[in-house]
C-alpha cells in the first residue's frame, strides 16, 4: 500500500501566501508558495525599509496580514522583548517586555532570543526559555502564561520554536544538561492549561515538525546524544509522536551529536541531521516501534551543522555552518554537490528557504546567495546589506517580499512596481 505523507499547516487557521506564519513557513518546512520573489539587492537597491532594533537576537521573525512579529533581549537577558510592527512601514505598534531576573546560561550574553513565534488569526505566541511562555491577541492584550517550565540550563542555549496545532501549542522545553528536565509539552491555545507532557532523556535545539502519516497526524522531532555530558547515551533518535496525546509512534536511531536543525519530510521521507561533526540519515515513514530498519541511508560523521535545509525535487539542498553547499539525493544520500567550494561569507546558522524557484540562504555577515536547485551547482547572486550587520536568522518570504532580520536592523526587501 502506497505511504500518503503531506506536510500540515502548522496554524489553526490557515494561512495565506503573504503569511508567514510560524519559524520555517506555514508548513515548517522552508517552503514558499510565491511565483515572484526579489532575486537582487543591495543597501540602497530594492529596499522598501529597514528599522533599527534596540537589542540584537537571533530569531526569525513571523509575518500575519499586515504585522510582523520580532524577538529581542537585552544583554544578558533580563528583559525579553516581543515587538509588532508594521508590515507597511516596520514601525513599532507595540511592546511587551518579560522581566527576567535569574541567570541563564548561554553561549553568547546576547543570544537570548532564538526562538520565533508562531501566530494565527487570533493570538501569537512566544517561548522565551527559562522565562516561560506567553500568549497575546493582535492588539498585544496578554491572554496566558506559562513561567512554571523550569529552567532550560544547556552552555548552549535553547532554541526550540513553539507550533500551533489543533486548538493546542505544543513546545519542546529544553535542553538542559546534567540536571532538569527534557520534554514536550502541549498546553490548550486559549487558556495555556497543559493538555499533555511527554518526557525523553535528551534534548536538542529542533523545532518539531507536523506531517500527515497514511492519514494521521504526527509530531517529528530529532534528538541529540550530547557528546560532553551525557557520555552514557550510545546514540540520538529521529522519533515520531502523535500530537493529540503525546505518545510515542516511532524511533530510529542513527543520529550521534547535538541536535540543531529541524526535520524536513517529503514523499515518505523523514530526514533527521546532527551537527557538532554528527551523522545525517533518511527514514521512511509509516512504520511503527523501532524502525531503524526502514532508514535508507546513513552519514555517520559530516562537518557542522546548524540550519535546515529544504527539499525540493526529491534532492536535500542544506549548506553546512562553514558555508559548504549540499545537494543529497532523497533516497540514495549521494551528493551531487560534494566538491563544490564553500560559499563566502564566513559561516551561517541560517536555515534555508525556496521561493520563486531559487534557494536564499543567510550569511553571518548579513549577505544572502541566492542558488538554483539543480544537479549542477549554480550561485544565482550573492546580496549584501552593507558593512558591520551580523545575523544567525533565517530569510523570510511573504507576499512576494523578502523579511532579514540582522542583530542591528529588521530589512524589507521588494522589487519596486
Amino acid at each position: 500500500m502506497p505511504r500518503v505523507v503531506a506536510v500540515v499547516l502548522l496554524t489553526a487557521s490557515v494561512a495565506a501566501a503573504a503569511d508567514w506564519p510560524a519559524w520555517r513557513g506555514p508548513t515548517g518546512q522552508g517552503l514558499a508558495d510565491e511565483p515572484a520573489v526579489p532575486l537582487k539587492w543591495g543597501p540602497k537597491e530594492s529596499i522598501k525599509w529597514k528599522v533599527p532594533l534596540a537589542h540584537p537576537g537571533n530569531s526569525t521573525p513571523v509575518v500575519w496580514k499586515d504585522s510582523i512579529y520580532l524577538t529581542l533581549a537585552t544583554k544578558g537577558g533580563a528583559t525579553r522583548s516581543l515587538l509588532c510592527l508594521s508590515r507597511a512601514d516596520g514601525s513599532t505598534r507595540w511592546q511587551k517586555d518579560v522581566q527576567y531576573e535569574e541567570q541563564e546560561r548561554n553561549w553568547n550574553e546576547t543570544w537570548y532570543a532564538n526562538a520565533s513565534p508562531v501566530v494565527d488569526a487570533e493570538r501569537v505566541v512566544v517561548s522565551f526559555g527559562s522565562a516561560g511562555m506567553f500568549c497575546f491577541n493582535h492588539a498585544g492584550a496578554e491572554q496566558w502564561r506559562r513561567t512554571d517550565l523550569g529552567r532550560w540550563e544547556h552552555a548552549f542555549g535553547n532554541s526550540s520554536s513553539p507550533v500551533l496545532h489543533g486548538g493546542r501549542v505544543i513546545l519542546w522545553c529544553g535542553p538542559n544538561e546534567k540536571e532538569g528536565r527534557n520534554y514536550l509539552l502541549a498546553v490548550d491555545a486559549r487558556t495555556g492549561k497543559t493538555a499533555w507532557e511527554h518526557d525523553e532523556p535528551t534534548g536538542s535545539w529542533a523545532t518539531p515538525v507536523l506531517a500527515k502519516v497514511n492519514g494521521q497526524d504526527q509530531l517529528i522531532l530529532g534528538l541529540s546524544k550530547d557528546v560532553k555530558t551525557q557520555p552514557e547515551e550510545k546514540h540520538g533518535h529521529l522519533k515520531g509522536y502523535d500530537p493529540a496525546t503525546g505518545s510515542e509512534l516511532w524511533s530510529a536511531r542513527g543520529l550521534n551529536s547535538y541536535v540543531y536543525t529541524s526535520a524536513l519530510v517529503a514523499d515518505g521521507v523523514v530526514v533527521g541531521m546532527s551537527g557538532y561533526g554528527g551523522s545525517a540519515m533518511a527514514v521512511k515513514l509509516g512504520g511503527r516501534g523501532d524502525v531503524t530498519a526502514d532508514r535508507l541511508w546513513i552519514h555517520p560523521k559530516n562537518t557542522q551543522r546548524v540550519g535546515s535545509g529544504v527539499v525540493v525535487g526529491g534532492h536535500i539542498y542544506q549548506v553546512d555552518e562553514d558555508g559548504r553547499p549540499h545537494r543529497y539525493d532523497l533516497r540514495t544520500g549521494a551528493d551531487a554537490w560534494a566538491e563544490e567550494a564553500k560559499l563566502k561569507g564566513g559561516v551561517t546558522w541560517g536555515s534555508m528557504v525556496h521561493a520563486g524557484g531559487r534557494l536564499y540562504v543567510m550569511m553571518r555577515d548579513g549577505s544572502t546567495h541566492v542558488l538554483a536547485p539543480a544537479a549542477k551547482f549554480e550561485l544565482l547572486a550573492t546580496n549584501l546589506l552593507g558593512p558591520g550587520e551580523q545575523t544567525n536568522a533565517s530569510p523570510v518570504v511573504a507576499g512576494g517580499e523578502l523579511f532579514l532580520r540582522t542583530f542591528r536592523h529588521l530589512w524589507c526587501v521588494a522589487v519596486k512596481k
